[in-house]
């Protein structure tokens, strides 16, 4: 019986192999983008557990998101719940709560500052051993 599951597995694995696209990159997209229209989306992972200890509270994220990223981002911000894992840097792997923070910013200096301040701030509050950062540029209209 395994034998044949694992022949199964293998001609199933066969047959999704085309059904893929590779991801090709739109540069008529990127084209038509106006200057004023070009800006930076950032989204950070903050994992919600501490290494020892209770996790953080929705007060004590309120209170990050009030006190730290409201006034360095102004303009706004979108906050999802999420889970996540990631491998520690103990080898094991980790699995718990998660906010994502998606902030739409010009590509500019101070905001490069502000970012990598949360990141500090919340692994030291925290006690975390990453905040996981991901750009990507983007076309924006209000």
């Amino acid at each position: 019986m395994t034998i044949k599951m694992g022949y199964a597995a293998i001609a199933l694995a066969l047959a999704l192999t085309g059904c893929v696209a590779p991801a090709q990159k739109n540069t008529a997209d990127t084209q038509t983008c106006k200057t004023d229209n070009q800006m930076q989306q950032t989204t950070l992972y903050f994992g919600m557990s501490r290494p020892a200890g209770k996790d953080i509270t929705a007060q004590e994220w309120q209170q990050f998101v009030d006190r730290d990223v409201t006034p360095r981002f102004k303009d706004g911000l979108t906050v999802f719940d999420a889970r996540g894992q990631w491998l520690g840097n103990d080898g094991t792997v980790a699995r718990e709560q998660s906010k994502a923070l998606m902030l739409i910013h010009g590509k500019d200096a101070q905001s490069e500052t502000n970012i990598e301040a949360l990141r500090g701030i919340y692994k030291s509050r925290f006690a975390q051993e990453s905040v996981m950062r991901v750009d990507q540029p983007v076309c924006v209209q209000f």
